[in-house]
């Protein structure tokens, strides 16, 4: 124990020792930390004292107390009370403030810089609403409005037979009504017209219980027919075209002809605006526009490289014979021949191209013509004793890409097998050979002979500017004498364009896209001018068109789109030459529209775009903007009509004038109709924009009520 004791004293006294030492050094840091936490605070009261006093000099204006409040007469006060004893309760006058115009009423609108073609609208998607009073007194509106269109969507009074049922009906009904006719008709056709009507998926107009569910749905027999179609097509299994190709360019690409590959391109691409899937040529198949004016097909004449096909036995003979053919092309014109009578040891058909799907249009008879010209010496194979190359692995996309080189370049396999870029040229040649495809410039292709090279379009121009041509009148007002039709090209290459010609049918002119001769007499020719076109001693102008930039070479029409000097004025609507326009509220009617810069008389201000509509569907849209007493309809052509109440741009807020100092011209612009705003006189920068809606009298009175105060003046 007193060892024990003994070892706790020496402890207690180390301990307190440490302890001694650890406060001798510890106390200089702590007081050096306060005197530091003090000068701190010392600085932050000097800071606080020195922006109270600046804030006390500033001068703050306070809120005044309404204390004469209570003199006024019927003044109503508002009253703030504070929570804070230290702020006295103010009160300050309510002022009542005048009533404020609203902007004017406005439809929701998408934008547009060109026309936007759609389709017809026949089906009804929703009953517009017109207030209640059309609902309560004008039902024959609704009636006949409905009457207008095949149905109503979502309407189906007796909905309970769904499209299965439906289909299931009509194929019964359509098989009853067949066997009565097999009855009454012949014993020998019964086998014909049974395979033929089992074709024919349409219902039947003598099925008249069908007709009786039509009735009952408040459906038309078109209606029955469409929905027939869709429930038929439903039903079928998902299956490509067979003019379509899943995979070009793929690993699992497949083998296919020229036509096929070139499917989409030629279905989506529109050659009359140069762009993919375009807006305004969606729904009409044109013709096979592109015309190559190659006057020879040059084939190269030198080695490419070790693996050329010109190094092989006889090549540079045959190089030469295609140098020399080409070139005699240019001076006669040979008789097409039969590739039966030609070649009779070939009977391999290789229809590669179909007509107005390809750049260049060649027939079986014409490569029947080429196999004979394959020259005997470089066939592949031991033919002459030459020992067998191995065979080269060819795959599907290269074989189709091959066939696509091949419609365009010809026997110029150098070049092809560049484009390929996996195969030598002689590979391609000789799969060239296998594929039975060598063959020289197609006849129809050849240059003209010298007789026919006479430019008869400088003969032809009294011809165009005294006969009664539609365009001419295009500006007219009435309908009934504007017999101006939409221009499809026409697409009759070997025959002159006589009464039978669509183009000459809608008295129209021929333009660049159609496949008649150049110099075809009802083709335009362009002007010739040196000056600025804006008067009627161009024929462009005179004939109511702009300037084609390839047909007018010396006018300026052709400069590089980015030329600031442009010396053709009739050229502003296809290169967007509009001015900058301003939305506000109308001092006329509703919104306005504004020019922001001033303009010179005749001047082009903007395009009157919209959504491009057939005469059936602006009927049908006009009846329901009749009735909301605004419409944005412009009459284009006997086919079509612009529409800018959903889709348009800023010109069609300007509002009408029997006095205007805007007006309207419907211009040919690269074979298409197109609406152009100009100033009827000279224009100051902020003045509102009018042109004359050309209403009749009836209409003037109903629909316009203001006239501006200059006008009357």
């Amino acid at each position: 124990m007193l060892h024990l004791k003994g070892i706790l004293t020496e402890k207690l006294i180390y301990i307190c020792v440490h302890l001694t030492v650890m406060s001798a050094t510890l106390k200089p840091k702590l007081f050096s930390s306060q005197s530091l936490f003090m000068s701190n605070r010392r600085k932050i009261k000097e800071r606080t004292n020195l922006l109270n006093d600046e804030w006390l000099k500033l001068r703050i204006q306070p809120i005044p107390l309404a204390s004469s409040v209570g003199s006024i007469p019927n003044g109503k006060q508002c009253v703030v009370d504070f929570c804070f004893p230290e702020f006295k309760k103010q009160a300050v006058l309510m002022r009542t403030l005048n009533t404020v115009a609203g902007i004017p009423f406005m439809y929701s609108w998408s934008p547009l810089q060109h026309n936007f073609m759609v389709e017809d609208e026949t089906f009804l998607h929703n009953i517009p609403y017109m207030g209640d009073e059309v609902l309560e007194q004008d039902e024959a509106f609704l009636e006949e409005l409905i009457d207008n269109y095949d149905g109503v969507h979502g309407d189906r009074e007796g909905g309970f037979i769904n499209d299965e049922i439906f289909k299931e009906l009509v194929e019964a009904l359509s098989q009853y009504s067949d066997q009565e006719e097999d009855e009454v008709g012949d014993q020998e056709n019964d086998e014909e017209e049974g395979s033929k009507k089992s074709l024919d998926t349409e219902p039947k107009d003598v099925s008249v219980g069908s007709l009786a569910i039509y009735r009952k749905n408040k459906w038309s027999v078109r209606a029955g027919r469409l929905l027939l179609r869709q429930t038929t097509a439903s039903s079928k299994p998902l299956s490509l075209p067979p003019q379509c190709t899943l995979n070009i360019d793929g690993p699992f690409a497949k083998s296919v002809q020229r036509e096929q590959s070139l499917h989409s391109f030629h279905t989506l691409f529109c050659r009359r605006c140069f762009k993919y899937d375009c807006f305004l040529h969606p729904f009409h198949a044109t013709p096979n526009v592109y015309k190559r004016k190659n006057k020879e097909i040059r084939v190269e004449t030198e080695p490419c490289g070790l693996d050329c096909f010109l190094l092989q036995k006889g090549a540079k003979e045959f190089a030469d014979r295609n140098m020399l053919r080409s070139q005699r092309v240019r001076r006669r014109r040979r008789p097409p021949r039969n590739s039966s009578a030609s070649c009779p040891g070939s009977s391999v058909s290789t229809t590669e191209v179909k007509d107005g799907e390809s750049d260049h249009e060649t027939t079986s008879s014409s490569e029947g013509n080429s196999r004979c010209q394959t020259p005997i010496k470089m066939r592949p194979g031991g033919e002459l004793g030459e020992e067998a190359e191995p065979t080269v692995q060819w795959s599907g996309a290269e074989e189709s890409l091959f066939r696509v080189l091949h419609g365009t370049y010809y026997n110029n396999f150098c070049s092809i097998s560049r484009l390929i870029g996996t195969k030598t040229c002689k590979q391609v040649y000789d799969f060239a050979v296998k594929e039975v495809l060598i063959h020289r410039v197609p006849l129809e292709e050849r240059a003209i002979s010298p007789h026919k090279k006479k430019r008869k379009h400088r003969q032809v121009w009294p011809l165009f500017l005294c006969t009664g041509i539609s365009v001419v009148v295009l500006h007219k007002a009435n309908s009934s004498s504007n017999q101006v039709y939409n221009y499809q090209p026409c697409d009759h290459p070997d025959h002159p364009c006589d009464s039978s010609c669509p183009c000459v049918m809608t008295q129209n002119f021929c333009e660049k896209f159609c496949q008649c001769d150049h110099e075809c007499q009802n083709r335009f020719p362009g002007c010739r001018c040196k000056t600025q076109c804006n008067t009627k001693q161009c024929p462009c102008y005179l004939a109511v068109r702009e300037c084609d930039p390839d047909l007018c070479m010396t006018c300026g029409a052709s400069d590089h789109w980015d030329s600031k000097n442009l010396s053709c004025k009739n050229c502003s609507i296809q290169r967007g030459l509009k001015k900058h326009l301003l939305l506000a509220p109308s001092d006329v009617a509703g919104w306005g529209t504004f020019i922001k810069e001033a303009v010179q008389k005749n001047e082009f201000i903007s395009e009157y775009c919209g959504e491009l509509i057939s005469q059936d569907e602006a009927d049908r849209r006009g009846r329901i903007y009749d009735k909301y007493m605004s419409s944005f309809l412009f009459n284009l052509n006997n086919d079509f009509v612009v529409d800018a109440t959903r889709k348009g741009n800023k010109i069609r807020f300007a509002n009408h004038s029997v006095n205007p100092n805007c007006y309207a011209k419907v211009v040919m612009v690269n074979g298409d109709h197109r609406i152009g705003i100009f100033a009827k006189r000279a224009i100051q920068q902020g003045e509102e924009l009018f042109f004359d809606y050309r209403y009749s009298q009836a209409d003037a009175l109903k629909y316009v009520g203001i006239e501006r105060e200059i006008d009357i003046t």
